[in-house]
């Protein structure tokens, strides 16, 4: 690499790992060893791809024990293959108990669908961020202070990607086979590191709605 940074940033990745492998050989436990014939993870996690907020660290939880999705603004997009896909596999495959959909304060993404900017090919996927600002106009622009806004249009969107969520195929599908599967709603506070709970979790779908629920 002729750029200097580059290199040095690449050097230290591999340096990361192989002080990962010292920590994976040193461990007595036979955890990793037992990962490395398969996962059982109880919970998907479905977060905001900000670096910000990394699963594992905030649930107290080891390798293995959370199945990640991670997009902008933890979107729950009924045309997202890749979310669809991870979604299916963790509740039928997998048998998770618990999907988390888990915002968090500071959501550039958040902020930005607030915006009238243009940003680029994201300004497709903050459309449906949009969609849940018009939903909610009226308790969102009677808001007067800026960050509280953004922060109450953080909040909202988890509860309407949870309603999301809840109201594909795979999920209530899920349900007629089992009673041991939750989808909660969550917001974390980086600064604090607390997961603050949106009290919208759904264990069945009497909630949704007779449009949304499937025979």
């Amino acid at each position: 690499m002729e750029n200097k940074d580059l290199k040095i940033g690449f050097d230290n990745i591999i340096k990361g790992n192989q002080e990962w492998m010292e920590f994976v050989k040193n461990d007595e436990t036979g955890r990793f060893q037992q990962l490395a014939k398969g996962q059982n993870p109880e919970i998907l996690w479905i977060g905001c791809a900000d670096s910000r907020v990394p699963a594992n660290e905030l649930t107290g939880t080891k390798p293995g024990e959370v199945f990640v999705h991670r997009n902008i603004a933890n979107m729950v997009i009924h045309s997202d293959m890749s979310m669809l896909s991870v979604l299916d596999y963790a509740v039928n495959v997998l048998k998770v108990k618990h999907v988390i959909i888990a915002g968090h304060y500071g959501c550039g993404g958040v902020a930005a669908s607030l915006s009238r900017k243009q940003y680029g090919i994201i300004d497709n996927w903050l459309g449906h961020i949009k969609d849940v600002y018009r939903l909610h106009s009226a308790e969102i622009d009677a808001i007067q202070d800026h960050d509280k806004k953004v922060d109450r249009l953080i909040e909202l969107n988890v509860q309407e990607q949870v309603f999301n969520l809840c109201a594909t195929s795979i999920i209530q599908n899920a349900w007629k086979e089992r009673d041991d599967l939750a989808v909660h709603g969550m917001i974390i506070n980086i600064g604090t590191g607390e997961l603050i709970d949106q009290h919208c979790t759904f264990t069945n779908n009497d909630e949704l709605g007779e449009v949304f629920t499937y025979q």
